[in-house]
Order: C-alpha cells, then sequence, then structure tokens
C-alpha cells in the first residue's frame, strides 16, 4: 500500500495538482491533506481507486465547524493513522478534539501524520511513527524547501520518505516495523 501525505498548501494549487498527478502514477492507494489551506483540495479530483482524507489546519473556518472532523484516526494495512494539522493540542481546539499525544502515548495509533510547522520531519518514538511532510509552498520563510511525504507498507514494514517537490530528491527517509 502506498500513501501520499503533503501538508501546508497555501493557496498553491498548481503545485497540489502536479504532485497529485506524479503519486497517481506512482500508483498511490491514500492521498492525505493535513490542512491550510482545507479548500485546496477541491481542485483534486477523485480517482478510481485513489481514496482522499483530508482535515482543516487550525486557523481555518472549517476548523471551527463540528461536522468536519479536526482530527481522524483511519486503519490501513492493519496499521492505525491519525491524521491532525498539530502534534499536539491547539488553542483553536474543539471541546471534542481529542489529545493527538494522548492517543498516541495510549498507543490508539501507530502513526501520527501532521503537519503545522512546514519543518519536515520523520520521528521514531519507541513503537510509534511521527511524520510531518513539511509543506508545498515555492517560498517559506523557514528556509525548508517544498516537500511531500510517501509511506509504504509492505508485510508490516513501513516505509517513510519525505521528498523534495521540484528535484523529487529524497531528503528524510525512515523504515520500522510496527
Amino acid at each position: 500500500m502506498r500513501i501520499g501525505v503533503v501538508s501546508d498548501t497555501h493557496n498553491h494549487v498548481e503545485n497540489l495538482k502536479e504532485l497529485f498527478n506524479r503519486l497517481l502514477e506512482k500508483k498511490i492507494d491514500v492521498f492525505c491533506h493535513l490542512g491550510d489551506d482545507y479548500d485546496d483540495m477541491k481542485e483534486i479530483k477523485e480517482t478510481k481507486g485513489v481514496k482522499i482524507v483530508q482535515v482543516p489546519g487550525v486557523f481555518s473556518e472549517y476548523y471551527k465547524k463540528p461536522d468536519i472532523p479536526n482530527r481522524l484516526i483511519e486503519e490501513w494495512e492493519g496499521k492505525w493513522f491519525l491524521l491532525t494539522h498539530t502534534r499536539a493540542v491547539h488553542k483553536n481546539d474543539l471541546d471534542t478534539d481529542p489529545d493527538p499525544e494522548k492517543i498516541m502515548n495510549e498507543r490508539k495509533a501507530d502513526i501520527m501524520l501532521f503537519g503545522h510547522t512546514h519543518i519536515p520531519a520523520i520521528i521514531m518514538e519507541g513503537k510509534a511513527l511521527l511524520f510531518n511532510p513539511g509543506h508545498l509552498k515555492d517560498k517559506d520563510k523557514k528556509g525548508f524547501p517544498p516537500t511531500y511525504g510517501l509511506i509504504e507498507i509492505d508485510r508490516g514494514i513501513v516505509k517513510a520518505q519525505i521528498i523534495e517537490f521540484k528535484t523529487e530528491k529524497v531528503l528524510y527517509k525512515g523504515e520500522m516495523r510496527i
């Protein structure tokens, strides 16, 4: 199974569309958008065989709507994924939003997909994987190029990569059995 992960597209819709088409060529099964900006995904058309999942960013109007989940837990290939814009509780959370750190500490998810910081990261904590694909903006104040994530699950092994959008160079990678 292959999962494409993106966050913090911030109205760089052309980058998002180009990336989605590239990921279709890589035969992804799931495409995750982790917020900022929720409406960017309106440009991505449902494609047969690819599940699209998204959560809003903490400053989005959608984040205030109780009918749109700010955090999701999904199961793919026997692994539990937490999708959230932030790694921790945020002041804009709704009262009903679960604490992402508590979910991970209680082992209710194996892998946390998060964004918000614009800083790509693959962090192994015990038997958990924390994964931030970075951002997809042309220019960013934090000094990181536009990046995205690709996660592959095969026979219980999770392989995670963060890839530079413009060059397709793998910047970070990690592998673990969860």
